[in-house]
């Protein structure tokens, strides 16, 4: 498309995006064989799958940073090559584990999946920085929302990939396999992207126009400078409200985001007897919706932005009216005895999940594009205490509790994100932020 370079580069994002979930994934299509090689049970699986997540923030919150230092071609590149690396690394971990640490396979896995999630980390922290640099800010929402719709896409053919594999060959290989993968895509990136469309020769001076172009800025809404005195150091998040309530937001769609991703195949398989093929349909029902939802949410906000210019009416209360909708999905799934049911409920609570999807990004667009690496990174690290919660907490819950107390917490952790994002005011900046802003100005 001519003057469209740009939505080239987030097609790139979109594929990077799903490359990323489904190796995040794959382990837990792989639970049967790797539980029955290591003798594992339902709370070691949990905290295996959790700790993939205590790596994550990290990665997350370093790796936003370094976007904004270094620029996100470099965390690009450094992030796919390096969970690719890891990925494949993981046909060791059991091995890893009996020879360094007393015999344990357990500890080998926790070792893994903590370097594969901080490698994993820095993704959507460095899209937020690319697309502060690259999008234009009548069209954030749903640049962001193009940008992310690899997550559930990547979620929905995780299923019928990794089975795939699966039935072919053993997890090992599968593991190779998607490594390889990854390290691709991750050469193509480096020959294709360039921090800023500015510099790169496929974007034309009419399309630069339309990325640069302030007319549409509402009060109060920020905008991408490309000026290096600008400066608000990374601590300054904590004093912004909407940030920190816009990151527990983000916390909520996560938690439901994860729990499918990591129990749903052993939930189906303990609950219903599904067999491993039958998962690799199966798998996919609960992220139908969100594909179509996660495209839908970004243009209504825009829409609704652009419609009544209230920022706020088209970031927060959209996304607390879809929450509210996805707690009732999962309140009502432990009163379902079907799979039919289930699947159908965990399909339209996903889908409601997901219509805010890109909001928590866009509100860091809204209000610090200029340190939307950072700032992007500490709502992740936030946001992503669920990737270790989530699994961790589920595997407590159902050895205890059952099945069903798995989706009352995902539906009270969904309630505490709604209440949260009530008080976020996109674009509001704190004043501390802002003489932040003048006085790193005036001492450069």
């Amino acid at each position: 498309m001519k003057n469209k370079y740009r939505y080239f580069i987030i097609l790139m994002i979109v594929l990077m995006t799903v490359i990323n979930y489904i190796d995040r994934g794959a382990l837990s299509y792989a639970q049967s064989a790797i539980i029955k090689e290591f003798h594992l049970n339902p709370v070691s699986w949990g905290a295996i799958l959790g700790y993939f997540g205590y790596g994550y923030i990290f990665g997350a919150l370093f790796g936003g940073a370094l976007a904004d230092k270094k620029g996100p071609k470099f965390m690009w590149i450094l992030a796919g090559a390096s969970w690719s690396i890891f990925e494949l690394g993981t046909i060791f971990a059991g091995q890893v584990g009996a020879a360094l640490f007393g015999g344990s396979a357990l500890a080998g896995f926790a070792v893994f999946r903590v370097l594969f999630g901080f490698a994993e980390g820095p993704t959507f922290s460095t899209m937020n920085r690319t697309m502060a640099n690259w999008v234009s800010p009548k069209e954030k929402g749903f640049a962001v929302a193009l940008g992310l719709i690899g997550t559930p896409v990547g979620a929905l053919v995780t299923a019928p990939i990794v089975v795939g594999l699966l039935s072919v060959t053993n997890w090992k290989i599968t593991f190779i396999i998607l490594g390889i993968v990854g390290l691709l895509w991750t050469i193509v990136w480096s020959k294709v992207f360039t921090d800023l469309p500015e510099n790169h020769p496929k974007v034309s001076e009419i399309e630069l126009q339309e990325i640069r172009n302030t007319d549409s800025l509402l009060v109060g809404e920020s905008q991408f400078e490309n000026n290096h005195q600008i400066h608000t150091p990374w601590y300054h998040f904590f004093k912004n409200p909407t940030l920190v309530m816009n990151a527990i937001g983000y916390f909520a769609f996560l938690y439901v985001n994860i729990l499918l991703l990591t129990w749903t195949p052993k939930y189906l398989q303990d609950e219903f007897g599904f067999s491993l093929a039958s998962l690799g349909y199966l798998g996919m029902i609960p992220w139908v919706g969100a594909i179509f939802t996660g495209l839908l949410g970004g243009k209504i906000s825009d829409k609704i932005r652009e419609k009544t210019g209230n920022l706020r009416l088209a970031r927060s209360w959209f996304t607390v009216a879809s929450l509210f909708c996805t707690a009732i999905c999962f309140m009502l799934i432990p009163t379902v005895k079907s799979p039919a049911m289930v699947l159908t409920l965990m399909c339209i609570g996903n889908a409601f999940n997901y219509l805010p999807n890109s909001i928590y990004w866009t509100v860091v667009l809204d209000t610090e594009p200029n340190k939307a690496g950072t700032f992007g990174g500490v709502t992740h690290f936030i946001a992503n205490l669920a990737t270790i919660i989530a699994p961790t907490l589920t595997g407590s819950l159902v050895v205890k509790h059952g099945y069903q107390a798995m989706f009352i917490a995902a539906a009270i952790a969904v309630i505490i994100g709604m209440i949260a994002m009530v008080f976020v005011k996109p674009g509001k900046q704190n004043s501390s932020l802002r003489d932040s802003k003048v006085v790193h100005s005036q001492k450069a």
